[in-house]
């Protein structure tokens, strides 16, 4: 067994985040990633994706995208290669292919510590910080029981090749959903999207990437203590953008061939059933989405923006079609159901009592009801864009304060000074 005075678990952008900042101020600690630096940018994301977010948004403490084109979108690979970077610029103590079993309360110990069993070796801690993000395992829906038809999550999606002949049923309508759904419809497949919830902005408005709006007016930095409702913030869903210079929402998917129906109920053998809900989930997508571009011409012309600015053009409303209650699949021709529909919790080998009963970990500014232990990397952990790359560093930075017993967060001057190589 080793002891440390911190174990980081996850190795992508908030555990590297606080790996930094626990190297600044001298703490010793070791990072444990079961898989490679970033392993889910790697290895559970499809062929063509990238961030939503503009490169210029890529920061960790630091470091940060100083490449030639800070108004594009990094691909998964070249997100992989900046974390790598970021590790090696000051040496991170990751430790990868190292599987976390359990972490436990530490037996006859003087003072409150902890014990992390890997497949790698043990350590005896007295600060745990988990970093593996918000992604736990793929939610799949009751009532589903297809027969002959493949049956695939959005993680487990490549390219449109690896697929089985035919159409396909794309469960979800949030970012991974309709950005699957226009790969396919793209390379000629004949898509339906069932579609529930979701959140319609354009990728740019009045001249400006939409992040640059959610940053300007306020919106990312909006906290969980300000909002009604903090179980639905965290549930907000993603928004329906796609990592280039265009607009992807349902009426672009329409204009592409693909058939959008409301929410999938349930699948038995080849039969299809659906709720009559799609003209309600349209017009509050549509609802809140005029609201949001509101809030952003007034703080524009607050500013006195209003006259510099390209015209106030909004995405053009999405025709609703005749929806069908029931569909024969097969007939259909579709050969593939894809769920695009998120993830849930999962964190068995925490042994701790800091779960919430749907099996978050339970926290406020990433500090958990067990003492000395942490989370960083949640959606709306504390501030809106918790659940970015960007946001990310916010919150590692108000853990590493509480973790080192400082009232203000770390980030000294020299950490926000440096760079990522121009890629």
């Amino acid at each position: 067994m080793t002891d440390t005075d911190t174990v980081v678990i996850g190795a992508g952008h908030a555990g590297l985040a606080v790996s930094r900042l626990l190297f600044a101020a001298g703490r010793d600690h070791v990072v444990l990633e079961r898989g490679r630096i970033g392993e889910r940018w790697r290895s559970e994301r499809w062929d063509s994706l990238r961030l939503q977010t503009p490169n210029w948004m890529t920061r960790l403490p630091g470091w940060r995208y100083c490449g030639p084109d800070p108004d594009g979108y990094l691909s998964a690979g070249a997100l992989s290669q900046f974390l790598s970077g970021y590790a090696a610029s000051f040496d991170a103590p990751v430790l990868e292919s190292a599987n976390v079993e359990r972490v436990t309360i530490a037996a006859h110990t003087s003072g409150r510590r902890y014990v992390v069993v890997s497949d790698r070796g043990t350590w005896r801690t007295r600060h745990v910080v988990i970093a593996t993000g918000p992604h736990g395992v793929p939610h799949r829906p009751a009532g589903l029981h297809p027969r002959g038809i493949e049956l695939i999550t959005a993680p487990q999606y490549r390219n449109p090749t690896q697929l089985p002949p035919g159409g396909v049923l794309i469960v979800g309508a949030s970012s991974s959903g309709v950005q699957i759904a226009d790969e396919l419809a793209r390379a000629g497949r004949p898509v339906m999207l069932a579609v529930g919830r979701h959140t319609r902005i354009p990728r740019r408005y009045r001249g400006f990437d939409i992040f640059w709006w959610l940053s300007s007016t306020g919106r990312l930095a909006r906290t969980i203590d300000d909002v009604r409702d903090p179980v639905a913030a965290r549930r907000e869903p993603s928004p329906q953008l796609v990592g280039r210079n265009e607009d992807l929402d349902l009426a672009v998917l329409q204009a592409r061939g693909v058939r959008i129906t409301g929410r999938l109920a349930q699948v038995t053998g080849g039969q299809a059933w659906f709720r009559a809900d799609l003209a309600d989930s349209v017009v509050s997508a549509d609802r809140r989405m005029h609201r949001l571009l509101d809030t952003v011409d007034e703080f524009a012309n607050a500013a006195g923006l209003g006259q510099q600015l390209g015209p106030a053009a909004r995405p053009r409303m999405v025709a609703v079609p005749a929806t069908p209650k029931r569909l024969d699949l097969r007939a259909e021709g579709i050969g593939t159901i894809l769920l695009a529909t998120g993830y849930r919790p999962n964190h068995p080998w925490l042994r701790l009592p800091v779960t919430a009963p749907d099996g978050t970990i339970a926290q406020h500014r990433g500090v958990t009801a067990a003492p000395g232990v942490y989370v960083v990397g949640q959606r709306f952990q504390h501030r809106r864009d918790s659940g970015y790359i960007d946001g990310a560093r916010h919150d590692a930075q108000a853990v590493v304060a509480h973790l080192l017993g400082r009232a203000v967060p770390l980030l000294p001057t020299q950490l926000a000074s440096n760079a990522a190589p121009t890629s």
